[in-house]
């Protein structure tokens, strides 16, 4: 790979005549830890989507390194001041997020004043600017993201990081008073830092063991602060990703950028209504080619008690849905998926929809055989994968179109407002300008939802009585 790294300059050429200071403090930590910044590139507010981002200097080719970390500059449980403490009550550390020992080293690392992180923490002197879900009011949720599913899993995302709190990082805090001081790290420095690990933190992919096939069984990394890293900005459609070696991390150029053009990475592909639940913010309608819309697998039976005519049709429409959650083809909490190109989980909806379409007798047939079917293996899975496509959609069966209209049309009832509504936002001069930051990202994921159910819903209108 061709590279021109250099440690980051102590001059304003690498933040462009910034007079942020704690940037150019930043800048002096890297230099001091060996952070080797490419002189192709710098640090800016100005002409970025966020508070802060990376643009090229000059033309960039691909497979120039942008910069390089060592692993030593990395901040996670193993390298903070607490690693010792941590390792030490790793036992009693466990939790179903698994970033209880991260998290702790944080709330130490940024309320210390001589902790070695500090010029690096101190980029976020407020973590409420990230603007999750989780700082807005439960009103404004409520208002602005009903139907999108974010509402729910803030809720969630809340009782868990108290109960986390509660049981197991306060009474290890109570017992390393000489580290930890309750009143100081308090439950709301917690929630912000969950925020700080949502937004900012990276996992080092598991290295693939060719001997073992079982991704169930892959326990993951867990998350770490790589500086640096995380003040790039994420667009779908990115020019950057990061690699990882056994020596350091590289931000390698994945295409040739541009002079003025912002150094973008990724953060996976990614649903408008997933960045601002995790991250705190949207790509622009209609610019995210990932965004996804789920229809609840309770949806779909509803759907189902609908399309029944008597109570005969409903009692075997009980005995169809409890064969399919035996199956753990559907579930209390699960969801059918769709892209911008139809269903992503169409395994699961194809199997769903053939069983609750199936007459008494075909279902008898499946019920005899526990649910086993031949399988042609690939070459079922691509008949599936059409068949539920948006392409393949006006082809199926008018049952199946129905039912998937129908469950598309009351996923559509759960927002507040109509399409109609939303669209004239965005096409009325003016109109978007008024918008609240949350109100712009609020609209892109209400937008991005409702324009892959509304396709759904035209696809399948004809199956429809």
């Amino acid at each position: 790979m061709a590279t021109d790294a250099k440690r980051p300059k102590r001059e304003n050429d690498s933040t462009r005549g910034s007079e942020d200071e704690p940037l150019h403090s930043f800048l002096l930590w890297c230099d001091k830890v060996s952070l080797k910044l490419s002189d192709k590139v710098y640090l800016s507010k100005e002409q970025t989507v966020a508070e802060y981002g990376m643009l090229a200097k000059e033309d960039i080719e691909q497979g120039h390194v942008l910069f390089s970390i060592p692993r030593n500059a990395l901040l996670h449980q193993g390298t903070s001041k607490t690693k010792k403490v941590l390792e030490e009550g790793r036992g009693c550390l466990e939790s179903s997020s698994g970033w209880v020992p991260l998290l702790l080293a944080l709330m130490y690392e940024y309320t210390c004043a001589e902790s070695h992180w500090k010029p690096y923490l101190s980029l976020w002197p407020d973590f409420r600017k990230l603007d999750h879900p989780m700082f807005w009011s439960k009103e404004e949720r409520e208002r602005l993201l009903k139907g999108t599913g974010i509402p729910e899993a803030v809720d969630t995302d809340l009782t868990n990081i108290q109960k986390e709190y509660n049981d197991t990082v306060l009474p290890f805090m109570r017992s390393h008073p000489e580290l930890w001081d309750p009143e100081r790290h308090s439950l709301e420095l917690y929630q912000s830092l969950v925020a700080f690990v949502m937004a900012y933190s990276f996992q080092e992919p598991v290295e693939d063991e060719e001997e073992d096939d079982d991704d169930e069984n892959e326990v993951p990394n867990p998350p770490m602060m790589v500086p640096m890293a995380d003040m790039l900005n994420h667009v779908c459609n990115h020019n950057a990703n990061l690699e990882y070696t056994p020596d350091c991390l590289k931000m390698v150029a994945v295409r040739p950028i541009r002079k003025g053009e912002e150094i973008f990475n990724t953060y996976g592909q990614m649903a408008n209504w997933q960045l601002l639940h995790m991250y705190g913010f949207t790509e622009p309608f209609p610019t995210n080619s990932n965004d996804t819309a789920d229809i609840k697998t309770s949806t779909v039976y509803t759907a189902a008690v609908q399309e029944t005519q008597s109570e005969a049709e409903q009692h075997h429409l009980v005995e169809k849905w409890k064969m399919l959650c035996e199956m753990e083809t559907v579930g209390e909490k699960g969801v059918f998926v769709f892209g911008k190109n139809g269903s992503l989980t169409d395994t699961e909806l194809y199997t769903a929809l053939k069983v609750l379409c199936m007459s008494k007798e075909e279902f008898k047939e499946f019920q005899a055989n526990e649910g086993w079917e031949e399988d042609d293996g690939d070459e079922e899975d691509s008949k599936m994968a059409q068949a539920l496509s948006f392409e393949g959609l006006p082809a199926l069966a008018p049952d199946w179109k129905r039912l998937l209209h129908v469950a598309a049309s009351l996923t559509m009832d759960q927002y507040l407002e109509d399409m109609d509504s939303d669209s004239r936002l965005l096409e009325e001069p003016g109109a978007l300008a008024k918008l609240s930051p949350r109100e712009r990202h609020a609209l892109n994921v209400r937008l991005g939802q409702k324009s892959i159910l509304h396709r759904l819903q035209q696809l399948t209108q004809h199956g429809t009585a």
